[in-house]
């Protein structure tokens, strides 16, 4: 069973906040990623500076418990990793490198052998590991990352990768469809699909990205 701590205690924070899990954009599939990012962020009015990525994996480019990019994205993968070379891109997952649930780091060998992408071995799981997110970008100044501003966080969660992103200070991209069938996928995941909507019938709208590491 992969419990996820992390999200349980965090989800409260909803209560004060509901934004928080709100992305800045969406996208339906991984296919319709605008490169560069900042073209995701341009509709909102915001004009962005993203020198790096935190990709989720699951139902995000590739099956659950699948390591391997979904045929249909890898072209797409492929640009992406393209525009974000190097460290610049990195694999943030609650199943490969999340300690919890992958203590050897056997699957995060494994994706990142089938990606070429590093994979981050982390503690915390998502929406909680922001600082080992930076403290990675952080060991790794070629990627020019100074502040979590400058990072995007794809995935196709609401309570993990969008709180996450907009907890840390980031830029969150939605990946609404996924890889998943909508009658296939776990009854949380269709919560928030209706949730997100919910909220922004409400005027909910997630906040400009601010550090709260600085």
């Amino acid at each position: 069973m992969n419990l996820n701590l992390s999200a349980s205690l965090n989800v409260f924070k909803l209560l004060a906040n509901p934004a928080l899990c709100l992305p800045h954009a969406s996208v339906a599939t991984f296919n319709e990623l605008p490169l560069p990012l900042d073209k995701a962020f341009e509709k909102g009015g915001h004009k962005t500076n993203i020198r790096a990525v935190v990709l989720d994996k699951d139902d995000c480019f590739a099956y659950p418990e699948r390591n391997a990019v979904y045929d249909a994205y890898k072209e797409r993968f492929e640009a992406l990793k393209a525009a974000y070379p190097g460290r610049r891109l990195l694999i943030v997952s609650n199943t490969a490198g999340a300690q919890s649930y992958d203590s050897q780091g056997k699957l995060a060998v494994e994706v990142e052998k089938a990606t070429g992408v590093p994979v981050l071995p982390h503690r915390v799981k998502k929406p909680g590991c922001g600082e080992e997110i930076m403290s990675y970008f952080r060991s790794h100044p070629e990627t020019e990352v100074t502040s979590p501003s400058q990072i995007a966080v794809i995935g196709d969660r609401l309570s993990t990768d969008m709180m996450l992103a907009n907890m840390m200070g980031s830029w969150g991209i939605w990946v609404k469809d996924g890889v998943v069938p909508l009658g296939e996928k776990s009854v949380f995941s269709r919560v928030e699909r209706r949730l997100e909507m919910y909220l922004r019938s409400r005027r909910y709208a997630a906040s400009t990205p601010s550090s709260p590491f600085e």
